[in-house]
């Protein structure tokens, strides 16, 4: 017969064990993400040049950068923010209905589907030097092959709007595979018999995919939405590498700004490169909720 004290322990143990499950993946999170957005915070607050100690000064970064129009940190704020919004509503609506496209077809052809699926993921694998490498050549203006197969004239990465679109093309290009891949897994988990009931009542392919593809793929398209969002806010080298943020600064994006001036030539000046940073953190999780609420209750 079991005595109390064991009975104790054995509960004890019992709700121990989630934690040692949980305790990786938490002191994870702590380590690499918790204490940096805290760190960060803090140091938005202070004016820090990562030589002396830090000098707290509340606010004053931020209302530096917010609302004082004759500072250079100003204008490298509004101008980095808005191109990079400019870029994430240029490159997701593609990185989203690129691959759905992609996987709808490559699922409707099965045979073909695993060679296509390879060569579409292939990309996604390379390093973002390589991948610009490849399309600095392909836009040349004297060499490349896009512009002497259209037999065209265009300095793709120093005039506007081609800038843009070359970086688009070239964000599409290299992240095409991850989405493709997780909206082919969603695809195959749909019934058939919801398609052959379709095709009974004469539903086109078109009415197929609006009534019953979308609705039946719409948490993965939702999750797809928002970690693209994200990932786009966060973009930096595609511009760096293959528009040095020109013409002009016009694709100069926040993030080209945040690292000049945390770590660039000269002082740094860590107290305003974290205070961008924390802006731009609380304008993807605006964006991100706002997705959230209107693609997660959208029937």
């Amino acid at each position: 017969m079991e005595t109390s004290s064991s009975i104790s322990k054995s509960r004890i143990n019992k709700q121990l064990m989630p934690w040692l499950f949980v305790a990786p993946h938490l002191l994870i999170f702590v380590i690499f993400f918790l204490i940096p957005v805290v760190f960060g915070i803090y140091i938005s607050m202070t004016d820090w040049d990562l030589v002396n100690s830090p000098t707290f000064v509340g606010l004053q970064n931020f209302q530096e950068i917010l609302f004082q129009k004759d500072s250079t940190f100003y204008e490298q704020f509004h101008n980095g923010l808005k191109n990079t919004f400019f870029f994430v509503i240029f490159s997701v609506p593609f990185c989203i209905i690129v691959p759905l496209l992609l996987a709808a077809a490559l699922n409707a052809k099965p045979k073909l589907g695993k060679l296509f699926q390879s060569l579409f993921y292939l990309p996604s694998l390379f390093s973002i030097s390589a991948v610009v490498i490849i399309w600095t050549l392909m836009f040349n203006v004297t060499y490349g092959p896009i512009n002497n197969l259209f037999n065209l004239d265009i300095v793709w990465t120093g005039t506007q709007p081609y800038a843009w679109i070359a970086i688009v093309v070239v964000t599409v290009w290299w992240t095409i595979g991850g989405n493709m891949i997780i909206y082919q897994a969603a695809l195959n988990g749909i019934s058939q018999d919801f398609y052959e009931a379709a095709d009974i009542d004469g539903a086109s392919a078109v009415q197929k995919f609006f009534k019953i593809t979308l609705p039946s793929i719409k948490g993965q398209l939702l999750y797809t939405v928002v970690i693209t969002t994200i990932a786009q806010f966060n973009v930096y080298g595609q511009p760096l590498m293959l528009t040095a943020g020109g013409p002009a600064s016009s694709t100069r994006v926040l993030l080209m700004n945040i690292q000049q001036n945390a770590f660039g030539s000269g002082q740094s000046i860590a107290g305003i490169a974290s205070a961008m940073a924390v802006l731009l953190g609380f304008c993807i999780m605006i964006v991100a909720g706002l997705q959230f609420k209107f693609l997660r209750n959208k029937d």
